[in-house]
């Protein structure tokens, strides 16, 4: 093994010989062997991982070091007339996250009437600037470590605030969700998960990754960031095509040279509006909370499916700053296969870690995942599990007038004879489908000549198996000519609107050759 370099030097000091070796003398041994034992340390220290073996951080996002820029060609003394023209460098980390953020601005400004306009609008409106700056406290920290990284614009880190107000909750009337507002297809297309447990859109690690990612991949696209961020907003086949036309007619490619929607219009100078508040609130006479330069969250590890009242109760945090920290969480359990981690406040992580573990009062989790093996109404698949009706409808959002498919996965109650958790094929991939409800009267029919249970079937679109337990004969049964045959059949929409009290909603059938339909009788 190469020993230390520490180490070799105070070995050739101490191996010096001569009658005038001043290396000899007992005082600096004493201070050799001091050196080495303050090497051996550093040492120690330099290999030691960060944090206690039962430390519950798996990362609190630390942006790797950057390397110093060092100046090319040889060194030359700077005179005082040369002094002031030079940027000093702070040797201090910005003690203040809004700080860090202007510290970050790399992006060309805009600046037009459009940015004064915005500029007015949020400066007269300072209760919705403060909740909008409080509420971001807990998200911002990450995103400018992960913009950092990457080493991307800071003022990216603001764009929340224009998509979503920081409200990782939001959903938008087109159903993009979340802090950065992604759509479905682009949300799938970027690795976000949305199933039955959970929409990753709303996570905060996991929509700031894609996002970030996202837009890296605009920039490289256009090497442009106001475009970029068009693009974010519109469709980066719009934005290319708004550029291709210009293109063709002789006019410039710019961001203010294209040809777009009001909203994208407005989204630069939104950001521009928000980035110069920032930079000097005093101008705006805007006060902006003090957010620390200091991770809020830490990511904890959960083995177990739980209870999202519990693990917050766990943690000693209020469930709303729970759920805002985890906001993909929307059913009341935590799948653990699907979601092996949870955010906690930086001081909540070792609460909840200590108290997980010394948890000895039952499951962690009193829910659980119940597949529907064949389509079927609300209320059998709650007598199924052990449910009422309505709480069966109420956790898993069963809207009204509508079957349960098949293969859908439903959140029930755990019982004892379920203890294990839920696999993670399920937590991968569950998804709830529905099927409209279907009201039918019930008819009789005379059969043709040669015609049989399977004939009637096919000719009213129905499956063989009912139309023989409805007329008490074998799947294979034929009929006489002129003989009754019993089968249900849907309700005209008008017809079920008058009865029932619908309105417009007409009923639809069943899928043809699925399982015997939920069947209401129409009183005659």
């Amino acid at each position: 093994m190469t020993p230390h370099p520490r180490t070799t030097a105070v070995a050739r000091l101490s191996s010096f010989s001569g009658p005038s070796n001043p290396f000899s003398s007992p005082l600096f041994r004493l201070a050799s062997l001091a050196l080495l034992l303050a090497a051996v340390l550093l040492a120690g220290c330099a290999t030691q991982a960060p944090g206690l073996p039962s430390d519950p951080v798996l990362t609190t996002g630390g942006a790797p070091a950057t390397k110093p820029l060092l100046p090319s060609g040889p060194l030359q003394a700077i005179t005082p007339g040369q002094a002031g023209s030079h940027q000093i460098a702070s040797t201090e980390p910005p003690k203040e996250l809004w700080d860090r953020i202007r510290r970050g601005f790399a992006m060309p400004d805009l600046q037009n009437e459009l940015v004064t306009d915005r500029e007015q609008w949020y400066a007269s409106r300072p209760d919705y600037i403060q909740r909008m700056t409080e509420r971001s406290s807990k998200y911002l920290f990450h995103i400018v470590e992960e913009l950092e990284r990457r080493q991307m614009p800071t003022e990216l880190a603001l764009l929340p605030f224009i998509e979503s107000a920081f409200n990782p909750q939001a959903v938008s009337s087109a159903k993009a969700a979340g802090m950065w507002q992604f759509m479905p297809a682009t949300g799938k297309y970027f690795d976000l998960k949305q199933n039955a447990f959970r929409d990753d859109r709303r996570d905060v690690l996991a929509s700031t990754r894609a996002a970030l990612d996202y837009l890296q991949k605009l920039y490289g696209m256009f090497g442009d960031w106001h475009l970029a961020l068009a693009a974010y907003n519109w469709g980066e086949g719009s934005v290319a095509r708004a550029i291709a036309k210009n293109q063709r007619a002789g006019l410039g490619t710019s961001y203010a040279d294209l040809n777009m929607p009001a909203e994208t219009r407005l989204y630069v100078p939104k950001l521009q509006a928000v980035k110069n508040i920032v930079a000097n609130p005093q101008a705006f006479r805007t006060e902006l909370p003090l957010i620390e330069n200091h991770p809020y969250f830490q990511q904890v590890l959960i083995t177990r499916d739980i209870d999202v009242a519990l693990a917050a109760r766990l943690a000693d945090v209020k469930i709303e700053d729970f759920k805002a920290l985890n906001p993909s969480a929307h059913r009341p359990v935590i799948i653990a296969a699907g979601t092996p981690q949870i955010l906690l406040p930086w001081d909540n992580a070792t609460v909840f870690q200590r108290n997980f573990e010394a948890y000895s009062q039952g499951q962690y989790a009193s829910w659980t995942a119940w597949t529907a093996p064949s389509t079927m109404s609300p209320g059998e698949a709650a007598r199924r599990t052990g449910m009422s009706e309505t709480d069966l409808r109420g956790v898993n959002n069963i809207p009204p007038r509508m079957l349960i498919k098949a293969g859908s996965t439903l959140l029930v109650p755990r019982s004892a004879k379920v203890e294990t958790d839920v696999a993670p094929h399920i937590a991968d991939t569950a998804q709830v489908s529905f099927a409209p409800e279907v009201v039918t009267r019930r008819t009789t029919v005379k059969a043709r000549k040669g015609e049989s249970v399977a004939t009637i079937a096919k000719r009213y679109g129905l499956s063989a198996a009912n139309v023989a337990e409805w007329n008490h004969v074998s799947a294979s049964s034929a009929f006489k000519v002129g003989h009754p045959v019993v089968v249900f059949l849907p309700v005209k929409s008008h017809a079920a609107s008058a009865s029932h009290g619908r309105g417009k909603a007409g009923v639809k059938a069943v899928k043809r050759g699925t399982a015997k339909p939920v069947v209401k009788t129409k009183k005659r």
